[in-house]
């Protein structure tokens, strides 16, 4: 009989149950007694923390979604395919707790259906409520695999998998309507929004920030995601993800100058104002430190370098969508705004009920894990060789081809060497092997197209393994270091 075990208490559950347990105690004070005791809201501030934050930023967080799948399924980039169902995931829980913050803000919750019967095609929120409600299905539908693999509902699954790439080209339509319309809400109040977040171009800026932010959230989810379920972490995957970041992140730049430009907004920027400060905590933080931090291949090539390129990404969004909500409006108020303690309590218990749930999906369901495809890993005649280099180093299957005869060669040449006991590596041997090294990435990358994803980002795995063992040896370098060390790391699985 197998011995039940209670979960090991941890701070972090600890304050997890803590949270959850405030945000409901003050919903249900909200629902019973109302807005105005529960909340700071007003006639004059009717739009808060619950708008500002749950609202606004957690549909841009949940961003994730609509980029991976379309990198996958309408751009056909195979290998990023490892990351899409925890960024699903993530994109479904967001839209369900963004749901769940309308409810909580509306002062007839209960009203909450009229939307779907109550046409009003004028209005940008009839726009928004339907986008939400429509991509809220769909994500359901595009997570639904997972549950019916786990379940073994095969007939399903072969029906959900046959209209995956209608649901997601809807899915994506569906995104960029409801993200750019989100901006267009704040198009009516020209003269109540301050001049640094108050523009014709509102849409475009909401729906660029919205890419950026959901390639951020997938990277700030895997390294989470990694450390908590002691996974191996896609770093191959999130550089590239990290590197379309910075793109977009440079053209939401360029059309942010030019439009203060245009508008006669750039002299304020300079003159100290609260506004003005924040303006630039935000750039900062959602522009300025990511693209420095993700453009010095030294720190974009570590892993703490991405964690903190797209956590500022994060921040920094999260910041924007505070000030166009919040504090831009405030200027125009007859009175100030923070949240109450009862907002504040709920918001951290929709994001701690976030991360519980998560994880509990992870832990029942294959989130991280994808049935072996057959047709999926058909590799390249030329790729598969299996002549192995004479014993020096056990290359992965992949690298054993003809696309990879020279640099395996310039690789085993010092171990060669050694093996014979004519000399050991040298420092400019290691420094070549590590150049070898970013060439046949180079060729992976180039072929990627042929092979699965999995394939992919083991080698490249294996291929990261090998230089950052190479590097080590360079940095401790001495004629007595062992040199086969390095190459152990390339040993197929």
């Amino acid at each position: 009989m197998k011995q039940f075990s209670l979960p090991k208490i941890t701070f972090w559950r600890v304050l997890g149950i803590l949270l959850i347990a405030a945000g409901i105690y003050s919903a249900v004070y909200r629902f019973v007694y109302g807005l105005g005791a529960a909340t700071n809201l007003s006639d004059d501030v009717p739009w808060g923390l619950w708008i500002g934050f749950d609202v606004l930023s957690g549909v841009g967080l949940a961003g994730g979604g609509f980029v991976l799948c379309a990198i996958v399924y309408l751009f056909n980039i195979q290998r990023f395919k490892p990351i899409v169902r925890p960024a699903v995931l993530t994109a479904f829980l967001g839209y369900i707790f963004v749901n769940c913050a309308l409810i909580l803000d509306l002062g007839k919750p209960l009203h909450i259906w009229h939307a779907m019967v109550m046409w009003n095609p004028h209005s940008v929120l009839f726009e928004v409520a339907w986008c939400v409600m429509l991509y809220t299905t769909v994500l359901a539908l595009e997570f639904s695999p997972v549950v019916l693999e786990k379940f073994k509902f095969t007939g399903l699954l072969k029906v959900v998998k046959a209209i995956t790439l209608p649901l997601v080209l809807v899915g994506v339509l569906l995104s960029t309507l409801h993200q750019s319309s989100l901006g267009s809400l704040f198009l009516i109040v020209p003269n109540k929004l301050h001049p640094f977040w108050y523009s014709p171009m509102l849409p475009v800026f909401f729906f660029l920030s919205a890419l950026a932010v959901g390639a951020g959230m997938t990277i700030v989810e895997s390294f989470l995601s990694a450390r908590a379920f002691q996974r191996a972490l896609e770093t191959p995957l999130l550089r590239e993800l990290a590197r379309l970041m910075v793109v977009v992140l440079l053209v939401y730049a360029t059309a942010k100058i030019l439009d203060f430009g245009h508008r006669g907004v750039l002299s304020m920027v300079f003159n100290g104002s609260l506004a003005a400060t924040l303006l630039w905590i935000e750039l900062g933080l959602f522009i300025v430190v990511p693209v420095i931090i993700l453009s010095i291949p030294r720190l974009a090539r570590n892993q703490v370098g991405l964690f903190v390129g797209a956590v500022s990404v994060v921040l920094g969004f999260v910041m924007n969508r505070l000030n166009v909500s919040v504090t831009g409006m405030e200027a125009s108020l007859r009175t100030g705004y923070f949240p109450s303690l009862m907002e504040l309590s709920i918001t951290a218990g929709l994001v701690a009920l976030g991360f519980w749930i998560f994880a509990l999906a992870v832990k029942y369901f294959p989130v991280f894990a994808e049935p072996h495809d057959a047709a999926a890993v058909q590799i390249p005649p030329a790729l598969t060789s299996t002549a192995a280099p004479n014993g020096i180093i056990n290359w992965p299957l992949l690298l054993r081809g003809s696309h990879f005869a020279e640099h395996r060669a310039r690789i085993e040449a010092p171990y060669r060497c050694s093996a014979t006991g004519l000399s050991s590596p040298t420092a400019q041997d290691y420094e070549e092997m590590i150049r070898v090294t970013e060439q046949m990435k180079a060729v992976l990358k180039q072929i990627s197209a042929q092979i699965s994803a999995r394939d992919y980002l083991n080698t490249e795995a294996r291929l990261d393994q090998f230089a950052a063992k190479v590097r080590s040896r360079i940095a401790i370098h001495t004629p007595k270091a062992t040199p086969t060390a390095p190459a152990a790391s390339l040993a197929a699985n």
